[in-house]
C-alpha cells in the first residue's frame, strides 16, 4: 500500500463504514502483485534465471505450510514470465551464440484441477497446442508424443509450474517430476507443495533447486490484510487494530486470516450492520476450524461431491449426528442415492475435508456412529457457492 493510502485509511477511520467487497478479501482470490514476498520472488527468479541467458529451464521445488502465499506468488510470477519472456517473438543473442536461443513457454497448472498424471500432461499439452487436445481415446503416450513434437517443432522449451502437489486429492511430488523426466532438458518443472524436500524424491535430485516459504510474520500478514481492504470503499469497514488482531490470531496463515475476515463481513451483512465489530470478527474467526483445510481444495471438488458438501454444511448439528443420518437428509431432493452419498461422506472424511467425531456408544458390529464436522471455513464456502 502506498504512503498516501495508509494516511487516508487513518484519516477517514471515523467515516461511515461499509461491508467489504467479498472478492477483495476472498482467501481463494490472489492479487496480481504479491505483498511482502519480494525475497521469495527473487529466489524464484534465480531458479528460472537460465532462461534469461538462453539455457534450458531448471527444475525447482517450492515448499512451505498452508497459507504462506505460495500460490499467490507462483501464479502471477508465471503469468508475468509468460507475458515478458515466453510470448516474445524476439531472439536472444550472446557473444558466444550465433544462433537464436530457444524461446520458453511458461505454463501454470493447478494439480487440484489436473489431479492425475494423464490430466497433468493433457493440461500442459492443451495449453501450448494451437489445436484442442482430445481427452477421450488417448493415453499418456499420446500426450508425451504431442509435447515432444511441440518442443521439437517450435524450438521452444517448457517450464511448467505444478501447484498444490501432494495433497490428498492430487498427484504427489514424486509423480509430478516423473511425468517430465521423459523430456530431458526440454521441459523443466517447478513443483509447489508442503512436504519437506527430504521426504520426497527431491532429496535424490541434487540439480533441483528448492525454495522454502516461511509462514508470514505478524506484521507481514497485517500488511497483506491491509492491502486487501485498501481499495476505496473497503477502508472504513475494519480498523487497523482488528487487522492486527486477525494477523496475531492466524499465526502466519493468510488463508485463515482472510477466511475469518470474509466470514466477519458475511456476518455483518447478515446482521445489517455497516461495520465489522468485535462480535462479527469473533464469529468470523469461530467459523474457521483449527486446523483448517484450504478452501481451494473444497472448491475444486467434482460437482456432485461439492453438492453433497454444500448440503452437509446446511444441515443442523442434529442432522449431522451420524453419517447415515446426514446421508439420509442430504439425499432428500438430490439425484444421488443414499448409499452413494454415504460413501462420499466417508471418503471426504478420509481426505480430511470433513471430520468424523465419535457420537454415543460404539455398536458391536459395523462402523461406529459419528457426528460430521466440516474442516473448512463454512461461511466463506456458503457465500462463494451462493454467488456461483
Amino acid at each position: 500500500m502506498k504512503i498516501d493510502e495508509r494516511i487516508a485509511r487513518r484519516q477517514h477511520a471515523d467515516e461511515e463504514g461499509v461491508i467489504p467487497d467479498y472478492d477483495a478479501i476472498s482467501p481463494v482470490v490472489h492479487l496480481s502483485e504479491p505483498v511482502g514476498r519480494g525475497a521469495v520472488i527473487e529466489q524464484l527468479l534465480d531458479v528460472v534465471s537460465p532462461v534469461f541467458d538462453g539455457h534450458p529451464p531448471s527444475d525447482g521445488y517450492v515448499w512451505g505450510p498452508k497459507g504462506t502465499g505460495k500460490s499467490a506468488i507462483i501464479r502471477p510470477l508465471f503469468e508475468g514470465l509468460s507475458r515478458q519472456v515466453g510470448r516474445s517473438e524476439s531472439r536472444l543473442y550472446t557473444t558466444t551464440r550465433a544462433a537464436p536461443a530457444p524461446d520458453v513457454n511458461f505454463v501454470y497448472v493447478d494439480a487440484r484441477r489436473a489431479n492425475s498424471a494423464f490430466a497433468l500432461l493433457h493440461t500442459v499439452a492443451d495449453t501450448v497446442s494451437s489445436e484442442p487436445v482430445p481427452r477421450q481415446g488417448v493415453g499418456r503416450g499420446a500426450m508425451v508424443k504431442r509435447l515432444q513434437d511441440h518442443v521439437a517443432g517450435t524450438n521452444r522449451h517448457l517450464l511448467v509450474a505444478v501447484d498444490h502437489v501432494g495433497e490428498p486429492e492430487t498427484i504427489g511430488v514424486d509423480g509430478v517430476f516423473e511425468q517430465f523426466d521423459d523430456f530431458g532438458e526440454a521441459v523443466g518443472c517447478v513443483a509447489i507443495g508442503r512436504a519437506n524436500p527430504t521426504e520426497t524424491v527431491v532429496s535424490n535430485r541434487p540439480s533441483t533447486e528448492t525454495v522454502h516459504v516461511d509462514a508470514y510474520t505478524q506484521h507481514a500478514l497485517a500488511e497483506v490484510l491491509t492491502n486487501r481492504v485498501a481499495d476505496g470503499r473497503l477502508r472504513t469497514a475494519t480498523t487497523d487494530e482488528q487487522l492486527t488482531a486477525l494477523a496475531r490470531w492466524a499465526e502466519g496463515d493468510a488463508h485463515d486470516a482472510l477466511a475469518a475476515l470474509f466470514g466477519a463481513g458475511v456476518t455483518a451483512e447478515t446482521r445489517g450492520v455497516e461495520r465489522i465489530g468485535p462480535a462479527e470478527l469473533a464469529t468470523g474467526m469461530e467459523a474457521v476450524p483449527q486446523p483448517s483445510v484450504a478452501l481451494g481444495r473444497v472448491i475444486a471438488l467434482p460437482t456432485n461431491r461439492k453438492r453433497i458438501v454444500r448440503r452437509l454444511v446446511g444441515l443442523s448439528e442434529a442432522n449431522r449426528s451420524s453419517v447415515s443420518t446426514a446421508a439420509e437428509k442430504i439425499s432428500e431432493g438430490i439425484d444421488l442415492s443414499r448409499a452413494t452419498i454415504e460413501r462420499v461422506l466417508y471418503e471426504l472424511a478420509e481426505s480430511g475435508i470433513i471430520r468424523r467425531l465419535k457420537a454415543g456408544e460404539t455398536p458391536a458390529t459395523g462402523r461406529p456412529p459419528s457426528r460430521l464436522e466440516p474442516r473448512f471455513p463454512t461461511l466463506v464456502f456458503e457465500q462463494l457457492q451462493a454467488e456461483s
